[in-house]
């Protein structure tokens, strides 16, 4: 009777030790898995560093305010443009006014002197594009822009190319004739 109990151990204990081997080797897996798709996936992108350390997501985002009260040129004109110092005084004349980048606003507004923003996003010469009969036309600005709501820093969206723009305007039944884009 020994003889079958020490069978019965040692075939219970090679299962034991199978099932250990099979969930270490499936873990060993997972790990090797998700350490190789961090190697290979692209790394997230951060826009560049501006003067100010302005976060879209917090504004925008957050606090909900809308693209128009920054950007109202977008509305009447092809370009977006960046707000004015009075449009961020807005609420910084009362709001976080301790903050370091907020003295740095004030001492520009008092100054009267712009903030150098870095451009981010910037059509070439040849390319006509107006915001305004895109607004108009109803499209949102996160069709182009991407998730701006959810962006501290802007990044440069890599999708504005022209098969980008011809296959949204065949996508919506707009000309896609040469001449739209190219005065």
């Amino acid at each position: 009777m020994n003889t079958l109990q020490t069978n019965g151990d040692n075939a219970h204990t090679a299962h034991r030790y199978r099932t250990y081997a099979r969930r270490t080797a499936y873990a060993a897996g997972v790990v090797l898995l998700a350490l190789t798709g961090f190697l290979f996936l692209p790394p997230r992108r951060s826009g560049p560093v501006q003067p100010i350390p302005f976060s879209h997501r917090l504004h925008a985002g957050e606090k909900g305010i809308s693209c128009y009260v920054c950007h109202p040129d977008a509305m009447s004109t092809a370009h977006a443009g960046v707000p004015p110092l009075e449009t961020c005084m807005l609420c910084h004349e009362r709001i976080i006014i301790d903050y370091s980048p907020i003295r740095y606003l004030h001492k520009h507004y008092q100054e009267n002197t712009p903030i150098e923003w870095v451009r981010v996003n910037d059509m070439p010469d040849y390319v006509y594009f107006s915001h305004q009969v895109h607004l108009w036309r109803g499209i949102d600005c996160g069709r182009c822009h991407g998730n701006v709501a959810g962006m501290d820093r802007i990044v440069e969206t890599p999708e504005l190319t022209m098969g980008f723009c011809v296959q949204c305007h065949r996508d919506n039944g707009i000309s896609h004739d040469c001449y739209q884009c190219h005065r």
